[in-house]
This record gives C-alpha cells, sequence and structure tokens, in this order.
C-alpha cells in the first residue's frame, strides 16, 4: 500500500464517502448505541446545548481516561469505544473514537479524523519502541457544532501534561482544539505534517497497516499481546523523569 498517497491536501476530506447521517449512527468501533455508552453519555453530558453537553463529554474523556500509547493490542475489539471506555486508558485513536461515540449518543454529529505529527517531545523509549518520533494517523474527533465542525483533540490527560511542563489543550466548542506547538518553556512540542483526513468510523485496517509500515516493532508487539497483557511503560513517568533531568 502507498502510504503517503493517503495523505490528504484539506483536514475535511472525506475519505469514506460517509453522508451526514452516518456522523449520528452507531458504527463497528464508534459503537454508540452500546449500552455503556449511552449511559456514560447519559451521565456526563446532562442537559443544556449541544455545545454544552459536547464541552463536558470532551473533559471526561481527556481527564477521566489516561493516555496510553503502550498497552492498546494491534486487535479491531481493542480499538471499540465501549471497550476503551472499560479499559479506562487509551492512545489516542481510540480517545477520539470514544468521543465521537459519547456525542452520537447524545445526539450530537461526530465523526474521527486523523493527522501526521511530530512530537519533539516524546520519550526516548516510545521513540525507540517506534524508531519514529512522528506519530502517523493522530486521532482527533470532528463535532458538528452551531453548523460547522470544530476539532477537539483529548489525547492527553491533565496529569500527562503536568508532567511533561505543558499546557493543557481546553476546548471552548467554538475554536480547534489542537496540539501546541510549544511547551510552557517554549521548547517545540508538536509540529502538524499531513491530513490523513475523516471517516465516520475508525478505519481500523487501514491504521493497522499503516502502522505495521512505520512501527513494525511496536506493531508486532502490540499484535502479539495476549488478552490483558502489557507491553510495560509509563508515558507520563517517562515525560517527568526526562523533563527533570533536562
Amino acid at each position: 500500500m502507498d502510504f503517503d498517497a493517503l495523505k490528504t491536501p484539506r483536514d475535511d476530506t472525506v475519505r469514506d464517502g460517509a453522508a451526514f447521517d452516518a456522523y449520528l449512527r452507531p458504527g463497528d468501533l464508534v459503537d454508540s448505541g452500546h449500552p455503556e455508552i449511552v449511559a456514560e453519555a447519559r451521565r456526563v453530558a446532562g442537559s443544556g446545548s449541544a455545545r454544552e453537553k459536547a464541552l463536558r463529554l470532551y473533559y471526561a474523556v481527556r481527564d477521566g481516561l489516561r493516555y496510553d500509547p503502550y498497552n492498546t493490542p494491534m486487535r479491531r475489539e481493542a480499538y471499540r469505544a465501549s471497550t476503551t471506555l472499560a479499559s479506562g486508558h487509551g492512545y489516542c485513536v481510540n480517545k477520539a473514537g470514544l468521543m465521537a461515540a459519547l456525542c452520537r449518543a447524545s445526539g450530537i454529529a461526530a465523526r474521527v479524523g486523523y493527522a501526521d505529527v511530530r512530537n519533539h517531545m516524546t520519550t526516548r523509549r516510545l521513540a525507540e519502541l517506534m524508531g519514529s518520533d512522528v506519530f502517523y494517523y493522530h486521532g482527533y474527533t470532528d463535532v458538528w457544532l452551531d453548523g460547522r465542525w470544530v476539532k477537539a483533540t483529548p489525547a492527553f490527560n491533565r496529569e500527562l501534561t503536568e508532567r511533561f511542563g505543558l499546557k493543557p489543550l481546553d476546548w471552548d466548542g467554538v475554536s480547534d482544539s489542537i496540539y501546541h506547538p510549544f511547551d510552557l518553556s517554549g521548547r517545540r512540542h508538536m509540529e502538524y505534517l499531513a491530513y490523513r483526513g475523516v471517516f465516520a468510523d475508525i478505519p481500523f485496517d487501514e491504521i493497522r497497516a499503516a502502522f505495521r509500515h512505520y512501527y513494525p516493532r511496536m506493531t508486532r508487539l502490540q499484535e502479539e499481546m495476549p488478552a490483558g497483557g502489557t507491553l510495560g511503560g509509563d508515558f507520563g513517568a517517562e515525560g517527568a523523569a526526562e523533563a527533570a533531568r533536562d
């Protein structure tokens, strides 16, 4: 597969040809009809406008689930929103899918989008395992509010940003919430390199093939990970330790 050919010139290119109503219905992995997703959406979203509900959902996903790039098995079931909710942790792809599912369960149209980003502050352990500091198919959520799409990136929980010395990625439901280019000390943090389009559901097969191509060692380990297994590692602790040394 020519993965460079899958890059898109715009951040709103609809790669799967989905119509708008698909952004309100359950998908296979964005399983907004799952009873636990429905219950969580009802518990968190509360009443009020679509924006008020979406903001509550954003902060619940951002801070209620720990960002963990290591311990999601490379299996379809592990990328399902209900699985992510139950696990209490997830990678950016998983957390973006969960955000989309909770929005849909609350009657708010949402879809998932992807970009390639260079993380200038990734940890040494993760960079060695990935073989790169580029995060291909970084996941975010597009939320339909007030007649337009607004990006939400609920990946890094507040505790993680504090450990890395980063400004928490807040969201107001009006402006796009995308990674900050610099940390609180002025060091380079995130650099957006390319977009991969937007989808009604997580394109698991494409992402798995891309990860096999870009991160062969890490992906092989994640594919071999048994149920309940772990690759070890604590991304937040690694970041705090490296920040202290620097």
